[in-house]
C-alpha cells in the first residue's frame, strides 16, 4: 500500500511538470495580444531661469517702482528712527551705478523738512538740508517749514545763512508753510519770553520766508496750512501771505485747515467738514435733557 501511494504521488508530480513545460512552450509561440510599448524618452532637462532684466522696463515704470519703494508718508527730517524707517530703503542705491543715478533724484524729490522738530535735533546747527551734498540738494523739489515749535525762544540755529545750502536748490518749486500756532494772539501774553512782543515771532517767521525766496529764484508756489486753532486772518498768516504776494509767488492754501475760499474766513475742518459733506452742518442744535 505504501509503495502504491508513492508511485501515485510521483506520477502526479511528473504529469504536472510536463503540463507546465508544454503550457510555457505554447504561450511563448503565441503572439501577445497587447502591443509592446517603446520605453518613453527621459524628460528634457529644465531650462535655466533667466534673471529679470529690470532696465528692460520703460523708464516710467522704473520711476514708479522707485516711488513706491522710496517715498515716505511724512516729510524727510532728522529723527532717531531714521535708521529703521529710512536707511533700509536706501539699500537700492547700492545695486549698481545706473540704479543709483535714477533713484536718488526720486528719493530727494519728496518733501524735506527744513528745520527739525524732534527734540533731539531741535537745536542742531546742521539741519538735514545742510548735511546733504550739493548734488542731492540740487534735486530737492519741495521744502516744508513749520512755524510754532520754539515760539517762546526761537532757536538761533534756525536761519537762512548760506551754510544752509539753499542756493544749491535749483529744482525747488514748492515751499510748504505750516502754522502750528500764532503767538501774536492775546492768549500768549505773559508767555512769549523775555523782551518778546506780540510781533517778535511773527517777524522771525517772515525773515525765514524772505531768506528762502531770495536765495531760491526757482521757487514758484508757497502753500500755507495750519492747525484748527489758527485763523486765516491771524497776524502771522496775514504777514506771510503779504510777503508771498509781494515776492510774486503763487499762494495756495493747504488741505488740512480747509481754507479753500478767497474770503478771510476759516474753512471747515474735521467733523465740521464731514457734516457739511452730508448736508447736515446747518441743522438746528438738539437739546437733550438728562434727569438725575
Amino acid at each position: 500500500m505504501v509503495r502504491r501511494r508513492k508511485d501515485s504521488s510521483a506520477s502526479r508530480a511528473i504529469s504536472s511538470a510536463a503540463t507546465s513545460v508544454i503550457s510555457s512552450a505554447v504561450s511563448s509561440r503565441m503572439p501577445s495580444r497587447a502591443p509592446s510599448r517603446a520605453p518613453s524618452p527621459p524628460p528634457p532637462p529644465p531650462k535655466p531661469v533667466e534673471p529679470f532684466r529690470f532696465f528692460d522696463l520703460p523708464s516710467e515704470l522704473r520711476l514708479r517702482i522707485y516711488e513706491l519703494l522710496l517715498f515716505m508718508s511724512k516729510p524727510l527730517d532728522l529723527d532717531p528712527v531714521n535708521y529703521r524707517l529710512v536707511h533700509p530703503r536706501l539699500a537700492i542705491f547700492l545695486a549698481n551705478r545706473r540704479t543709483y543715478e535714477e533713484a536718488y533724484p526720486v528719493f530727494y524729490s519728496q518733501p524735506i523738512r527744513l528745520f527739525p522738530t524732534h527734540g533731539r535735533f531741535f537745536h542742531t546747527k546742521l539741519p538735514l538740508l545742510a548735511r546733504l551734498p550739493a548734488h542731492y540738494r540740487s534735486v530737492v523739489t519741495t521744502l516744508e517749514l513749520r512755524f510754532g515749535p520754539g515760539w517762546s525762544m526761537p532757536p538761533r540755529c534756525q536761519n537762512t545763512n548760506p551754510s544752509l545750502g539753499l542756493a544749491d536748490c535749483s529744482s525747488l518749486r514748492t515751499l510748504r508753510l505750516f502754522v502750528e500756532c500764532d503767538p501774536s494772539d492775546g492768549i500768549f501774553a505773559g508767555f512769549r519770553g523775555k523782551n518778546a512782543t506780540e510781533d517778535t515771532y511773527k517777524w522771525f517767521c517772515v525773515d525765514l520766508l524772505r531768506g528762502i525766496m531770495e536765495q531760491v529764484p526757482s521757487l514758484e508756489t508757497v502753500e500755507i496750512d495750519a492747525y484748527p486753532a489758527v485763523k486765516k486772518e491771524a497776524p502771522l498768516v496775514m504777514a506771510l501771505r503779504r510777503n508771498i504776494e509781494e515776492g510774486g509767488k503763487k499762494l495756495i492754501w493747504g488741505p488740512l485747515r480747509g481754507w479753500e475760499k478767497d474770503a478771510d474766513e476759516p474753512g471747515l475742518i474735521g467733523l465740521e467738514k464731514a457734516l457739511a459733506g452730508m448736508g447736515i452742518s446747518d441743522a438746528p442744535a438738539i437739546m437733550v435733557a438728562v434727569e438725575a
